[in-house]
């Protein structure tokens, strides 16, 4: 029987098929799901801000996509994937709060989700699928074995992507 591993808020986790990984709560967060599909192997990170470097002293490597998404990238490679091989899968992004101007520091869903994918773009990571934006919470479930990554959101129902 396989382990549902979870992943806290700016965290990530790595996974190996049989087992999945799940993160709850991805409201302006990004889950960004990267896997080698040859091995199975794969992780998930949690990141809520797109920028490390607009902060000092001790940080918190998962928390943002400029660091977290190199991090999951070591450890999948450390852990036996092939670096040419990975795959990215993302979703979160959310405006959570409807705010009467679209102020760039409300907008911190649409930042996450600019910056993961600037991020993947430059470690030449493609991104398969996303179920990114709008203005509800996620949570997600996702299986290195087959790359499907379910999205589920209340009210919305489930999606694979």
């Amino acid at each position: 029987m396989s382990n549902m591993i979870k992943v806290g808020m700016a965290d990530l986790k790595l996974c190996k098929a049989p087992d999945a990984i799940t993160t709850l709560g991805l409201g302006s967060c990004v889950g960004i799901a990267i896997r080698d599909p040859m091995t199975k192997i794969g992780g998930l990170a949690h990141i809520m801000l797109p920028d490390s470097t607009q902060f000092t002293g001790t940080v918190n490597i998962p928390k943002f996509a400029d660091t977290g998404v190199e991090e999951l990238v070591k450890i999948i490679v450390a852990a036996g994937a092939n670096r040419t091989r990975l795959v990215a899968k993302i979703a979160g992004g959310a405006q959570m709060f409807a705010f009467s101007s679209k102020n760039e520091l409300t907008a911190v869903g649409q930042r996450n989700v600019e910056a993961v994918k600037k991020k993947l773009a430059a470690m030449k990571i493609p991104i398969l699928a996303s179920d990114t934006g709008l203005n509800f919470g996620r949570t997600v479930e996702f299986y290195p074995e087959t790359g499907d990554y379910i999205i589920k959101a209340v009210g919305k129902g489930v999606k694979t992507i």
